[in-house]
Order: C-alpha cells, then sequence, then structure tokens
C-alpha cells in the first residue's frame, strides 16, 4: 500500500471479489481479491480498518492528483451530503473515505483502491469497497 503523488489518469476497473464488510467482517481486517485489467491475474487487498489508506481529498485537493470531475465521473465517490460534509467534499456512502495505491502482483499495473468505513448508525460499522481502478502517471 502506498500513497500516490503523481498526477494519474484512469484507465479501467478492475473485478472486486467481495466489496462490502460489516461489522466483525471487517475485522481485523476486510481481505477481497481484484482481477487485473491487464493480464487477469488474481490479486489479494487487505484493509485493515483505522489503519490502512490515506485521506481521499489528498487525491483532488487541488486537483493534484485528479480531479474532482474526473473521481465522479468514473463512479469512485460521491458528493456528500450536508449533513456530513465536515467528512470533505467527496465520500463513498457519507462515510470517511480513503484510497491506497497497489499494484498487480504478476504484471506491476498500478491500481488504486477507494474505500469508506465508519459508524453509519448505532451498531453498524460498514467498510464499502468503492472499487479498484486501473491508472497510470501522467507524465
Amino acid at each position: 500500500m502506498y500513497s500516490v503523488s503523481e498526477k494519474i489518469n484512469i484507465t479501467g476497473k478492475a473485478s472486486v471479489g467481495k466489496s462490502t464488510f460489516i461489522n466483525d467482517e471487517a475485522l481485523p481486517s476486510a481481505t477481497t481479491t481484484f482481477t487485473c485489467c491487464n493480464c487477469g491475474s488474481t490479486n489479494t487487498i487487505a484493509i485493515a480498518p483505522y489503519e490502512s489508506g490515506f485521506p481521499i481529498v489528498q487525491l483532488y485537493h487541488e486537483d493534484k492528483v485528479i480531479s474532482k470531475d474526473e473521481l465522479l465521473k468514473h463512479g469512485i465517490v460521491n458528493g456528500t451530503s450536508q449533513r456530513m460534509f465536515h467528512l470533505g467534499e467527496l465520500t463513498v456512502n457519507d462515510l470517511p473515505t480513503l484510497y491506497f495505491g497497489t499494484d498487480c502482483s504478476l504484471c506491476h499495473a498500478q491500481y488504486i483502491c477507494v474505500f469508506s468505513y465508519g459508524e453509519k448508525q448505532p451498531g453498524l460499522m460498514p467498510l464499502y469497497i468503492s472499487g479498484v481502478w486501473n491508472y497510470e502517471e501522467l507524465k
């Protein structure tokens, strides 16, 4: 897992095994797979709540890595409702939203995984994986 700091272009969306984990399913980590868009190999990712990821705002702040419009166009995030705006302009299901970069274990294609985790209502702590997207760095 790594942060992404160079400008990127989204080139495709990978198929993800399981994308919703509720309460204890996400502890100690939510583990799922994604299929590489380039070589078709299966890759495993594990997301540990409160340990994995970087704030999504790092990507779109001042269009440093990718624009808000691109994130919305690809369905990576949604606009945040007014009552949850303190979490940032863009979230996944109005929950704290994070991302991380990862590579295909076989062909080393670059991917970005976006997910959210938090208390949706008392006693309900979902972890939602918005998806895993293939990207290329722009020169």
